[in-house]
C-alpha cells in the first residue's frame, strides 16, 4: 500500500494551508517570511493545485481520490460538494474531527489497527463510509490506554463539527446528519477539481 511521507509544513506552505488543518498545533514562521508568489500560475497548475490540496489533507493517492470523484458526479447535486461529502464520511476523518486522533494520519493507523467500532461492530477500514444515524466509539479494550486518554486530553478544545454529536465521556460519536462544504475547517475550491478531471 502506498504511504505519503510528504513532509508536512512544507507541503502545507506549498498548498497554503494551514498546519491546523492537520493536526499540527506548531507554529512556524515559515508562512509569515515567504514573500509573494511573483510566478505566475496558469488555470491548469490551479486546478492541479487545489486536486492536490484535498489529497493531501485526506491522505489519499490518485486512484483512491479519482474513484471518489467518479462516485460524486454519479450522486444528486453538486459533483464538488458531493466530493467533501464523500471525503468527510471516512471513517479515518470521523475519529479525527471526532477528537480521538491528533492527526487524520494517526486516525488512519488507529482505525487500521481495529480500535473503533461502527454500531457495536469493530471496523478496521479507514475509508469506510459512516451513515446518518451510525455511532462511532473507540473500542472497550482501548479506552482504558494511557494513549487515547492523552488524545481526548489534548483534543478538548478542539471545535466539533456540527454534523458530529460527540460523548467524550462514552468515547463516541453519532453522525447527526451527512457532512456538507460549510462544516470544513479549510477552503476548498471543488469546481476547480470539477474543471480538471472534465478534461
Amino acid at each position: 500500500m502506498a504511504v505519503n511521507k510528504d513532509p508536512i509544513l512544507k507541503r502545507c506552505r506549498y498548498l497554503g494551508i494551514s498546519p491546523m488543518v492537520m493536526g499540527i498545533n506548531k507554529k512556524s514562521n515559515r508562512f509569515e517570511k515567504a514573500g509573494p508568489n511573483r510566478k505566475k500560475v496558469s488555470e491548469y497548475g490551479m486546478q492541479l493545485k487545489e486536486k492536490q490540496k484535498l489529497k493531501f489533507i485526506y491522505g489519499m493517492m490518485e486512484t483512491p481520490f479519482r474513484h471518489y470523484f467518479e462516485l460524486a458526479e454519479k450522486m444528486e447535486g453538486k459533483a464538488g460538494d458531493n466530493l467533501i461529502t464523500l471525503l468527510e464520511s471516512r471513517l479515518d476523518n470521523v475519529a479525527y474531527r471526532a477528537g480521538y486522533a491528533l492527526t487524520r494520519r494517526e486516525a488512519r493507523q488507529l482505525v487500521g489497527h481495529g480500535h473503533f467500532t461502527v454500531n457495536g461492530k469493530k471496523v478496521d477500514i479507514p475509508s469506510y463510509r459512516v451513515s446518518v444515524g451510525d455511532v462511532i466509539a473507540v473500542k472497550e479494550k482501548s479506552r482504558t490506554s494511557a494513549k487515547f486518554k492523552d488524545v481526548v486530553e489534548q483534543t478538548n478544545g478542539r471545535t466539533t463539527p456540527l454534523w458530529l454529536d460527540v460523548n467524550k465521556d462514552a468515547f463516541s460519536a453519532t453522525v447527526n446528519r451527512l457532512p456538507n462544504p460549510t462544516d470544513i475547517d479549510y477552503e476548498a475550491e471543488t469546481h476547480l477539481i470539477v474543471e480538471l478531471y472534465s478534461k
